[in-house]
């Protein structure tokens, strides 16, 4: 499993129901995505920065995601570079379900 963190500064300081309104008009092109387990949308507190945390079945499957296109559609969208950290994941705790789930 991997997790990417991706970061970009936004236009202007959101609010949250800007961000909300944002994150939701892009959450249908998520949906259908190979590999894409879990897609956290995030807003920083003073509203300056959004991003998000993916939960990947493999690196195969965000690297098809980060391409050179999704750049350039943050930087057209929001007008700023975005950065993605990359993560093994070997554990994730899931206290939704109750369950503990291990990844080789």
């Amino acid at each position: 499993m991997i997790t990417t963190i991706t970061r970009f500064a936004l236009p202007h300081r959101f609010t949250h129901e800007e961000a909300k309104q944002a994150f939701l008009a892009s959450a249908p092109k998520f949906r259908e995505t190979p590999g894409l387990l879990r897609k956290f949308y995030l807003l920083s507190e003073d509203g300056l920065y959004g991003g998000g945390v993916y939960l990947w079945q493999t690196r195969d499957a965000a690297e098809r995601v980060f391409t050179p296109a999704w750049h350039a559609f943050i930087r057209e969208k929001y007008g700023s570079e975005a950065t993605v950290s990359w993560f093994d994941t070997p554990v994730v705790l899931d206290n939704l379900v109750g369950e503990t789930l291990s990844y080789e």
